[in-house]
């Protein structure tokens, strides 16, 4: 037999009021039907939730334990389904690296003032989709190419790239930085979350050696101890300083888009007024 949400709702009026005719009022069901669900719940369970022993039922020290259990289910079940809760639950964008660059700020507090009733929560994940894909966030904020099925685009800002150099980088010294400056140092490659790849060169010269990471904390630490260069998003200077990593604009480089990204058969109810929003803040 399987168990029902309607069994432990019995088993937990019982417990509270103490006797089976009261339970089965605020039920609104009768004293046998009841007292034959709470013996298939025990049934199920091959233990005694509560003593019959008395007047007055009581809790077993097994009913006790399962109480909370119980509890615990039908509460987290009834907040599930409940519609106010569904309208205002919050929005959680998802970025891998730089989230949305210098608008962030601007982007948060806006949200806050026009829509405290939902909550935006912004939370790095690293991974290609920014956990977007995988269900962990409602939209999130992209770069590069986004070709993972069953997403809704809006593109949103063109960012230039950058270079991000050891600081002790005779590079360093320069105002800005070509490909070409690039290709006779070992690049360090995010290959998680990370737009760059050897293509971004031309066939020659292409640098010869790379060093993969995992996220972007792994980039700049090998960029700041000298073991490579990096090329990123112009976001990445404002939203990752590093005082061993000196960023410089890389002026041959072509431009990174940055979207927003969401689930296009199953949107956030907000998801609409976010796209507004950070539409209007990149055009103002």
């Amino acid at each position: 037999m399987g168990i029902e949400l309607r069994h432990l709702r019995s088993f937990l009026a019982i417990a509270e009021e103490g006797n089976v005719t009261r339970a089965a009022a605020r039920l609104h069901l009768t004293q046998p039907a009841v007292s034959r669900t709470l013996a298939a719940l025990e049934r199920h369970l091959g233990v005694r939730l509560v003593d019959r022993s008395t007047h007055h039922l009581s809790l077993t020290a097994e009913g006790r334990a399962f109480h909370d259990r119980a509890a615990a289910a039908v509460a987290a079940f009834d907040t599930a389904l409940d519609p106010e809760r569904l309208r205002h639950r919050p929005l959680r964008l998802g970025h891998a690296w730089a989230a949305f660059g210098p608008y962030t700020t601007p982007l948060l507090r806006r949200w806050q003032h026009e829509h405290p009733e939902t909550p935006l929560e912004l939370l790095r994940v690293d991974d290609r989709t920014a956990g977007l894909v995988r269900g962990e966030v409602d939209a999130a904020l992209l770069r590069g190419p986004v070709d993972a099925p069953g997403l809704a685009t809006e593109e949103l800002i063109t960012e230039t790239r950058i270079a991000a150099l050891p600081a002790d980088s005779p590079l360093a010294d320069r105002t800005t930085v070509l490909l070409a400056d690039l290709a006779t140092e070992t690049v360090v490659l995010n290959t998680v979350s990370g737009t760059t790849t050897l293509d971004l060169w031309p066939a020659s010269p292409r640098p010869a050696g790379t060093l993969t990471v995992a996220n972007t904390d792994d980039w700049l630490t090998a960029i700041a101890a000298g073991r490579g260069v990096g090329v990123s998003a112009a976001s990445t200077a404002d939203m990752h300083p590093h005082p061993g990593v000196a960023y410089r604009p890389l002026t041959d480089a072509p431009a990174v888009h940055t979207v927003l990204a969401w689930r296009d058969a199953a949107p956030h109810p907000a998801t609409g007024a976010l796209v507004a929003l950070a539409r209007e803040i990149t055009r103002t």
